[in-house]
């Protein structure tokens, strides 16, 4: 699938509302980049975006500002609702450097939403678009990275771990399935991840537990669901990995 994106229409100059993309869980916009700033946010779902060699994945509560000419892949982790708005570098005072997070006030979900109307006088809209860059806040949270192992022993341990996160074998049980020793596959993990097998599994499991989070269903069952015993050691792997707990992360905002 394909970010239509059409800088040179009629809203050009100004900071351009793509029209709202519905898209299933798994559906990806295919890796490309362009000379504008964008600011891409999912109204609804989760969204998730691959950059820089880093993956995102933001609630509605947060979005992503990606800078000019910086190739990204943008894609839903469940069904989901996106709008992305594009800024003129030369018109932009937003100068980051690197995709940067930033928190979704009440304010700026309107201001998106508003944007969204073509038939908006041209004043208007370059109002709106000046409130939308002064509302840019970025946040620390830390990007949920699990890179897939090149072994294909390891592969096959990982693609398993990312259909079922919650499947609890050992290494060494593992090791028995693909044809290789425990060790084999921890030092396999650690050379093609830059993580260990255990740090690897819990951020595969925490991948898994955004999108079910995001969807309103509750930490005690996202936890099961995803292979913890409690939900107190979910929380605090997720604040361990992310920086703040499922709660603040998937705060809703409010109007």
């Amino acid at each position: 699938m394909e970010e239509q994106v059409v800088p040179g229409g009629p809203l050009a100059g100004a900071a351009v509302v793509v029209g709202s993309f519905a898209m299933a869980g798994g559906q990806w916009f295919q890796r490309h980049r362009h000379g504008h700033h964008q600011l891409t946010w999912a109204r609804k779902g989760v969204l998730a975006v691959r950059a820089a060699g880093n993956t995102w994945v933001l609630p509605p509560s947060m979005a992503l500002w990606i800078p000019a000419d910086t190739p990204h892949a943008t894609g839903a982790a469940g069904p989901a609702l996106f709008r992305s708005l594009y800024y003129l570098p030369e018109r932009c005072p937003v100068g980051w450097p690197a995709p940067t997070v930033v928190g979704v006030s009440p304010l700026l979900r309107e201001l998106i939403t508003y944007l969204a109307d073509e038939t908006l006088e041209p004043a208007a809209r370059e109002r709106a678009e000046a409130v939308v860059l002064d509302q840019l806040r970025p946040v620390s949270v830390a990007t949920v990275q699990a890179p897939m192992p090149h072994d294909p022993r390891a592969r096959r341990v990982a693609e398993a771990l990312r259909a079922d996160p919650a499947d609890g074998r050992t290494l060494a049980e593992w090791g028995a399935r693909v044809g290789a020793s425990g060790r084999t596959l921890a030092r396999a993990f650690v050379a093609d991840t830059g993580m260990p097998y255990g740090q690897w599994r819990t951020r595969v499991r925490l991948q898994a537990a955004m999108p079910l989070l995001a969807a309103g269903a509750t930490v005690a069952a996202v936890a099961a669901r995803v292979g913890y015993a409690s939900p107190s050691a979910f929380v605090a792997a997720f604040r361990r990995a992310v920086g703040v707990p499922p709660g603040a992360y998937f705060a809703p905002v409010e109007p």
